[in-house]
């Protein structure tokens, strides 16, 4: 167990309050509130030794004791909080209301002294260098494709995927789920986004005890990675899926903006393999230099600012140049370096990060929002089981009635960072012991194997996995699926997988030594303790003739991801929707604070939007 000591001042609040074990003798509520440890450990001069757990427990019951405070009337405080009924500690109600007061004041104060450094983390900081421009004659594919990528060549399967079209995706899907309203369908599939128009939807495959199989979704992301995992579907084009996405969705955009702002941008924060592709596409597809530069959140001197919302870019030179458009590859924590609403045309807008394209918390409000209005169409967004605003507090509670086995995820990470899998008493402490920056949580149902799943209201999901290897493991998969969408509605862009470190075990108890991650995490990215990324490349499964193999998948299950992908990607565009107001001049948009604060009542994350 993870502890600290630190030595507290001798006086931990400012006059006139009081120590906390001055004057307040064993008969008065705070003994009655704390243990004799959490007492002994205010003593001044003394040591402090608590865990965060313990630390946790004590400002719990400070907590309740304020509260209980609060709502005391002043006439009866001094008869229920003396020693013994009916007296009080000093006889006179006045001086036992402030003498009480004083006393939960310093512990309260004395407990934030201890949970500041328990939880403070050093100031971080990245530079970034200038930005350059970039050519279309920079485009070399073995700077932005794996080396894997390079010498593959497409599934049979999955290139016959991507030459169906909306038309036959629908007329198949129609077939399989005659219960569905064909109109509606369509009407998803040709949905014009207004702010998210480029997303990546991992899904999992699996099934019931009764067989019946499915792609649910995990997560929906904004500003996805993917087109250096995924093979040429045409060996005429070198640009792939980058030229893609730029033509089908960034294009649109570009068309709107004001060319008297500048040039062009593409902006990252990590991927420069992948930003770099889209920066010469980019320069390729637009017959003109795009702007390529790196803009970290904890950079003091960054080489990307704003000015009357028009976005401004630093060179070599330290000449600044305004932008009229920008493509957008900042996934880490946007909202705290994109303006909300921007003169300068942005994809993807920051608010569809907010809405749930990197906030796993507005994600599940968003998704169950569109399922009501789906209602009686046959389609919905399948995801597991969510509750949303949880506090780190009420998590063994959650996870009880799931049966023992839940994932908790710290909502606006992402990169497979704070997303933790618990399936027993060790792995809950550990999450229990481990820092957090934000106050909130979700909490999903698992999904694991057949015998170590959550049960929820409809019944357990387990992973399909991998065909067996020839050791006979199963491994856990997920699949990326993007997609981009414009004024011709939505289309695929490219998919791959990824696998697990370790195949999964039929019963949790026959790899003690296993944590539940290493079968579950599937997510290629790690970051390095110098705040670096790398990428375990070795777990990719590419849509090849070699790796397709392995998942097992069909036509038809390719079908249900991309449609899963694209209703997500509706979800959350409507809740970008509702939370852009327009203003009543007819000048730009509001962001409508009030009604994110009502739907994500995290203060910590309010702090960090720029708007």
């Amino acid at each position: 167990m993870l502890s600290t000591i630190i030595n507290p001042p001798s006086q931990p609040a400012a006059a006139p309050v009081k120590n906390p074990t001055e004057g307040a003798s064993s008969s008065t509520s705070l003994s009655r509130g704390l243990t004799p440890k959490e007492l002994g450990c205010l003593t001044p001069g003394g040591d402090i030794t608590l865990s965060r757990s313990e630390l946790s427990s004590m400002a719990g019951s400070i907590v309740s004791q304020l509260d209980q405070y609060i709502s005391t009337a002043p006439s009866t405080r001094n008869h229920q909080y003396a020693g013994r009924e009916g007296n009080s500690v000093t006889g006179n109600s006045e001086e036992d209301d402030v003498a009480l007061a004083n006393n939960l004041q310093a512990i309260s104060v004395a407990a934030q002294m201890i949970g500041d450094n328990i939880y403070k983390e050093p100031k971080k900081t990245k530079k970034a260098h200038d930005g350059y421009q970039v050519t279309a004659e920079n485009f070399e594919s073995e700077k932005h494709f794996y080396p894997r990528v390079l010498n593959a060549q497409i599934h049979p399967m999955v290139g016959y995927f991507f030459s169906l079209g909306n038309e036959r995706i629908i007329a198949r899907y129609m077939h399989l789920n005659p219960q569905v309203n064909e109109d509606v369908l369509r009407k998803c599939l040709d949905y014009v986004p207004k702010h998210f128009q480029w997303a990546g939807s991992d899904l999992f495959n699996v099934t019931t005890a009764s067989g019946h199989r499915q792609m649910i979704i995990v997560e929906t992301n904004s500003c996805p990675s993917g087109q250096k995992s995924m093979p040429l579907l045409s060996e005429l084009d070198e640009h792939g899926g980058y030229r893609l996405v730029l033509e089908s969705a960034f294009k649109d955009m570009m068309d709107t903006a004001d060319r008297s702002l500048g040039g062009l941008a593409v902006v990252c924060d990590k991927n420069m393999m992948e930003a770099s592709g889209y920066a010469a596409t980019l320069a390729e597809v637009m017959k003109e230099k795009v702007w390529l530069v790196e803009f970290y959140e904890y950079d003091q001197d960054p080489p990307v600012k704003w000015i009357d919302r028009v976005m401004h870019i630093r060179d070599e030179k330290k000449e600044w140049h305004s932008i009229r458009a920008c493509f957008r590859y900042v996934t880490q924590k946007p909202w705290n370096r994109f303006p909300l609403y921007t003169r300068t045309v942005v994809m993807n807008q920051t608010v569809a990060c907010l809405a749930g394209g990197r906030n796993k918390m507005m994600a599940a409000k968003a998704y169950e929002f569109f399922n009501a209005e789906l209602a009686d169409s046959g389609l919905h967004v399948r995801v597991p089981e969510t509750i949303n605003n949880v506090t780190k507090n009420e998590i063994p509670l959650w996870l009880d009635s799931m049966g023992g086995h839940a994932v908790v995820k710290v909502p606006y990470s992402n990169a497979g960072q704070g997303v933790y899998t618990i399936t027993n008493k060790q792995e809950l402490q550990e999450f229990m012991d481990t820092p957090q920056h934000y106050d909130k949580y979700i909490v999903q149902s698992l999904v694991g194997n057949a015998s170590w799943s959550s049960i929820t209201r409809h019944g357990k999901f387990y992973h399909v996995g991998t065909i067996p290897n020839k050791k006979n493991n199963t491994f856990v998969t997920d699949l990326r699926m993007m997609v981009a969408g414009n004024k011709d509605g939505f289309r695929p862009i490219c998919i791959y997988a990824r696998r697990a470190r370790k195949p999964l075990i039929q019963h949790l108890e026959d790899g003690p030594s296993t944590t539940s991650w290493e079968m579950l995490g599937t997510n290629l990215s790690v970051k390095l303790p110098t705040g670096e990324w790398s990428t375990e490349a070795a777990r990719l499964l590419l849509m090849d003739r070699k790796d397709f193999n392995q998942l097992g998948l069909g036509v038809d299950d390719m079908i249900d991801a991309y449609i899963q992908t694209v209703l997500s990607v509706i979800a959350i565009d409507k809740m970008c929707v509702r939370l852009m107001k327009e203003n009543p001049d007819g000048n730009g948009q509001t962001f409508d604070l009030d009604l994110f604060r009502a739907l994500n009542p995290d203060s910590v994350l309010w702090q960090e939007i720029m708007v």
